[in-house]
């Protein structure tokens, strides 16, 4: 086992990391189930979050859960401000740790609807719509309809990218993994990123579209996305596959919990970081 106790950041990516992979485990299987007929739903995560709330110890786990992706949107700003990966600061290392940047507030806006979830606070659900009202927001202001189509076209290329990375690209990068393990885990990795290029893709078309009919109503979540594919020719089989990539990505993401090198920063040198970037 790792040693957890090294680095209160080192601790808090590793459950941060778990934490994002049962939540893509969760989606994944809910929407199997959903593709092949036995309930389950083509929800987004956290109508799959709003799912578990019903199970054994629902409330426990949902607290965990939002503990651990706290601690995974607290990695992403520390790893997108220090640069813990060595992403470097070129044009490409930039674009990387502003996406993870992007990230990590995406995730702490999950964490704070799974405690919501576990002290009984919301309902969990309300992605599109949050994603529809965030859009009509945008298009509202000056060159708002030009800034959501560079959004939808920034997402589809970074479902490009995940594509990319699922054919081609190492799927084993800061893993440190044991030989009898790597081909199962190099697989899990490039189904998962397969699958989420699909997701990213129908995303950013579905802002792209948006932003060229000016209509909010047209954008979606992930639950949208899943839904868009089901409603497709084969849309069974198209979903089955697609869920069957994020559990497998679910499954990828325990092993970056186990396996991953996390070089983080003392907590002096984070906050160092951090202020330097502040104007």
């Amino acid at each position: 086992m790792p040693n957890l106790t090294r680095n209160p950041l080192e601790t808090l990516a590793r459950l941060g990391y778990g934490a994002r992979g049962v939540v893509y485990g969760l989606v994944g299987g809910l929407a199997l189930l959903a593709a092949i007929g036995s309930g389950g739903q083509t929800g987004g995560s956290r109508s799959a979050l709003q799912t578990l709330l019903t199970q054994p110890f629902g409330q426990v786990w949902l607290f965990l859960i939002a503990l651990g992706l706290f601690g995974f949107c607290t990695w992403r700003i520390v790893e997108a401000l220090a640069d813990a990966d060595r992403r470097g600061s070129d044009l490409k290392g930039w674009a990387i740790r502003g996406a993870h940047l992007i990230s990590g507030m995406i995730y702490a806006g999950l964490a704070i609807s799974a405690l919501n979830l576990a002290l009984g606070r919301g309902s969990g659900g309300g992605e599109d719509q949050a994603a529809q009202d965030w859009t009509a927001w945008l298009m509202s202001k000056p060159f708002g309809l030009w800034l959501v189509g560079l959004i939808g076209a920034a997402v589809a290329a970074t479902g490009l990218g995940f594509a990319w990375k699922a054919w081609r690209g190492d799927v084993a990068a800061h893993l440190a993994l044991p030989a009898d393990k790597r081909d199962w885990i190099l697989s899990l990795g490039r189904m998962g990123f397969a699958a989420r290029g699909i997701v990213f893709l129908t995303i950013g078309g579905f802002l792209i579209l948006a932003a060229f009919h000016s209509s909010s109503a047209q954008v979606h979540g992930l639950g949208g996305a899943l839904k868009a594919l089901q409603q497709q020719p084969y849309g069974w089989a198209l979903l089955a596959l697609t869920a069957i990539g994020l559990f497998a990505f679910g499954l990828y993401g325990l092993v970056q919990a186990r396996y991953r090198h996390i070089d983080a920063p003392d907590l002096d040198d984070a906050k160092a970081a951090v202020a330097r970037m502040k104007p």
